[in-house]
């Protein structure tokens, strides 16, 4: 009896787990506004994982089984102190490190310049100036920093002087930390326009955003502890 009662539990179990992938999609469009979804598989907290394109790449949201309740937002896990939805976003809008077109990008390093990361970032971005002072905490470190001047085009010009400058990582330093306009004039050629496009290619719509070693996207600053966490150790 008790093989059987297990038997049964167990098939009961596996038959709520099973959702109705086609009602999800159809539902989660509907109600999002006519988004495209891209997939659909078991998530957190026996919640529903559903991925659809946005503007900005790959978004989430969750949903229960039968997509009766659509659920915006993100999962922390507070036991392991974790962004859950924000980790696996960084997977999802992955992007190949070694496609960057580093050649366009100020190179900053220092110590050993192991730990690999490149930046988007406009000088004149808050978050952005808040995340350089972090970053003037991080030794062993090679970045490769993407002028990408949105936030205040008008004052693009100040990342077109950093590229024509003799000493870029100075010149960005100057800029973005010390709120220092460089004194080479914007005339030379440049790829401040390029990276705009590339930004807007790879779906960047916010400053600073960051790609690591491994090609997993981080949209925004760090603490100090979480950058260094993301970027291993130094050894």
């Amino acid at each position: 009896m008790k093989t059987i009662l297990t038997f049964a539990l167990a098939c009961l179990l596996a038959g709520s787990a099973l959702a109705d992938e086609a009602k999800i999609r159809k539902v989660v469009e509907e109600k999002l506004g006519g988004v495209k979804v891209e997939g659909v598989q078991k998530g957190p907290l026996g919640l529903y994982e559903v991925r659809f394109r946005g503007s900005s790449g790959t978004r989430i949201v969750y949903t229960d089984e039968n997509a009766t309740h659509i659920f915006l937002g993100k999962i922390f896990d507070t036991e392991l102190d974790k962004d859950v939805t924000e980790e696996r976003l960084r997977k999802l809008n992955a992007i190949k490190f070694e496609s960057l077109p580093l050649d366009q990008a100020v190179k900053i390093q220092r110590g050993s310049g192991k730990r690999v990361m490149a930046m988007f970032s406009d000088p004149h971005c808050p978050a952005c100036r808040q995340f350089e002072r972090v970053l003037q905490q991080v030794d062993d470190i090679t970045l490769y920093v993407f002028m990408f001047p949105v936030i205040r085009p008008e004052l693009a010009d100040h990342s077109k002087s950093v590229w024509c400058s003799p000493d870029r990582a100075k010149a960005w330093l100057d800029v973005a930390l010390r709120n220092k306009p460089p004194a080479a004039k914007p005339s030379c050629a440049n790829p401040v326009e390029k990276n705009v496009e590339l930004g807007r290619s790879l779906g960047v719509n916010s400053t600073p955003t960051l790609v690591l070693a491994n090609g997993e996207r981080v949209t925004g600053g760090l603490e100090l502890d979480d950058l260094n966490e993301v970027l291993g150790s130094k050894k």
